[in-house]
């Protein structure tokens, strides 16, 4: 059975980590038994449950993205006006 990231995981929402919990639990179970055959459809169930939590985890990083570009806009207007403030001030 493969793992979801640790990143994956913490945005599962709690019923979502219970069945993932659970699915994990039944595909280790059936390796043992080696039953590869269902293993292949628990994985596919693992990879369906998940994609709401990769795309939460993508939202994530779209949004980080968003307040790095807000914040550096801002501080080059912040230069900007110091240096502003700088220039009239050796003006007077």
């Amino acid at each position: 059975m493969r793992h979801c990231s640790v990143q994956v995981r913490g945005l599962l929402t709690r019923d979502e980590l219970d069945r993932y919990n659970a699915l994990i639990e039944v595909g280790h179970f059936l390796e043992t038994e080696k039953r590869y055959d269902h293993v292949a459809v628990v994985q596919k169930e693992i990879d369906i449950l998940i994609l709401p939590a990769i795309e939460r985890l993508k939202e994530k990083s779209r949004q980080r993205d968003r307040d790095t570009e807000e914040y550096l806009a801002r501080k080059a207007q912040m230069e900007a006006e110091l240096a502003a403030a700088l220039r009239d001030d050796e003006d007077e």
